[in-house]
């Protein structure tokens, strides 16, 4: 294998383009927003992850009374609750989506040092792509704690 790109030349040219630290480091400090990005994503999915848990045992709670109680009609709070945790569900996977293609984006600005080709538009596609996946799952979050809390509302003027 290593003959076969001694041969063509390959391995020599991807070391010249790569060997001056100026460019690595280039790309590095590219590579640094989409990273502290990722993070940050890491952090909200630990939000939203702790309420989707929430949610799914609350309604687990729910089934259990239901089932124990065969007469006992179904819960308004219910409905509710799959509601909100299909949201949260939706606000997890988008946030995901965008935490991946971010990965894509980093993977992207690596590559590029490596080729001679122009790859400028695919990376710009992919970042916009990823900001459209995090800002639709930031949006899927928001409308579930605003359900939340307009949940609480109406529960607090039913013990009133």
């Amino acid at each position: 294998m290593l003959d076969i790109l001694a041969n063509a030349n390959i391995a020599g040219e991807l070391l010249q383009r790569t060997s001056s630290t100026v460019r690595v480091q280039q790309i590095v400090e590219l590579s640094l927003t989409p990273a502290f990005l990722l993070a940050g994503i890491g952090a909200i999915m630990n939000v939203m992850m702790s309420r989707l848990i929430w949610i799914a045992e609350r309604i687990e709670r729910l089934d259990v009374k239901m089932r124990d109680n065969p007469g006992m009609e179904t819960p308004q709070e219910l409905a509710r609750l799959c509601h909100r945790r299909q949201l949260a569900q939706r606000a997890v996977m988008f946030s995901t989506a965008a935490a991946l293609t971010i990965c894509v984006v980093i993977a992207l600005l690596f590559i590029s040092a490596f080729i001679n080709t122009q790859i400028g538009t695919v990376i710009a596609a992919a970042w916009i792509t990823s900001m459209a996946f995090l800002i639709t799952g930031l949006v899927h979050f928001a409308l579930e704690t605003v359900m939340a809390a307009s949940g609480q509302k109406k529960a607090a003027k039913r013990d009133s």
